[in-house]
Parts: C-alpha cells; sequence; structure tokens
C-alpha cells in the first residue's frame, strides 16, 4: 500500500491530488502523520481528495489508527489513516 507521509507545512491541495492519483492507480493509500499540525493537514487532504474524486462516483473512506514509526533512531507514534474508496 502507498504510505504518504504529510508534514504541519504540507500544502494540502498537493496531498489531495497525491492521494486521488494513488486511490486511482492502486486502489487505497495510507497518510501517515505525525503531531496536531501534521494531522489536520492531512484530514483536509481527505476532505479535498473526496471532492475530486466524487465526480468519477468514488467516494473516499477513511480509517484512522495508531502505528509506531522510527524516525533517526527514535521511536514516535503517528496517525495513520488507511483511505479507500467506499463499496
Amino acid at each position: 500500500m502507498e504510505v504518504l507521509k504529510v508534514a504541519s507545512n504540507s500544502n494540502p491541495n498537493k496531498v489531495a491530488g497525491a492521494l486521488a492519483g494513488v486511490i486511482r492507480e492502486k486502489g487505497k493509500a495510507e497518510l501517515q502523520a505525525i503531531g496536531a499540525g501534521a494531522v489536520n493537514q492531512a484530514v483536509k487532504a481527505i476532505a479535498i481528495a473526496r471532492g475530486y474524486l466524487a465526480p468519477s462516483g468514488i467516494n473516499l473512506v477513511c480509517v484512522p489508527a495508531f502505528t509506531e514509526v522510527q524516525i533517526n533512531g527514535e521511536t514516535r507514534t503517528a496517525i495513520k489513516f488507511i483511505v479507500f474508496p467506499k463499496d
């Protein structure tokens, strides 16, 4: 599954475009965000991507979960959003 990493300074429109492209190509994607600002940008991107995909008849669903990631040898807790089309 394609993993898109989102930072607090990520442009939500660009993330949404990337997310929509991955959904069209692979069927599902995962966004990872660490920190409140990054989670905010990720949620905005998911909402914008829904708007991009809706005209094609694709309705997105997202499932949030916690995950552990290694950054510079340090374990951090991130939020991951698994995004896929609703059946």
